[in-house]
């Protein structure tokens, strides 16, 4: 009897030994117990307990997260940072080179959204946005609607400036800001 209950004592000993030192992974569950071997020990079956907080482990996600979900808007701004440096083509739409609203086309189709072609129609489409809620995807119109560029946060847009200059970053300041659209 007496070794008996050092065994069960030293199993548990070990069990939290284990689950202490993130050894084992226990699947989630529902209020069933899991099957826990550990080598040279035996299986044992742990219930789930309610109340007890989820195992945490750095680098996995919780039991029953779901991963992030990429918006429309965040995969242009992707495509359009991806092109900075491509040279810039009036009438250009891509992949390898564009103007100012080629890009953004371009961009946004990567996205699987359908844009206008021209800046002014990119001005006139999608809901109007302030300047002081610009967020990252949002299309501004500088010059009077005569040229657009891409918001990317910070205060910053990519866009197909002039003939001679390739795709580049710049403050939405630089410009004269004319309206934002999001789409």
């Amino acid at each position: 009897m007496a070794s008996q209950l050092s065994n069960r004592s030293l199993r548990r000993v070990l069990v939290a030994g284990a689950l202490t030192a993130g050894v084992v992974i226990l699947p989630a569950a529902p209020a069933m117990a899991a099957p826990l071997t550990i080598p040279g020990v035996g299986t044992f079956e742990i219930p789930d307990i309610p109340g007890l907080p989820p195992l945490n482990i750095p680098g996995l996600p919780a039991p029953g997260a779901l991963a992030p979900q990429v918006t429309p808007a965040a995969k242009a701004v992707q495509a359009a940072e991806s092109k900075i440096g491509a040279p810039y083509v009036y009438g250009a739409s891509g992949p390898d080179s564009f103007d100012c609203s080629g890009l953004i086309q371009w961009a946004y189709k990567q996205a699987g959204v359908s844009l206008p072609r021209t800046s002014y129609d990119q001005a006139a489409a999608g809901t109007p946005v302030s300047r002081d809620t610009l967020m990252p995807g949002d299309v501004v119109s500088f010059y009077g609607g005569s040229h657009s560029g891409m918001y990317i946060g910070d205060g910053n847009v990519v866009h197909a400036s002039t003939s001679g200059v390739p795709v580049k970053v710049a403050p939405v300041d630089s410009m004269p800001f004319d309206g934002a659209r999001r789409y």
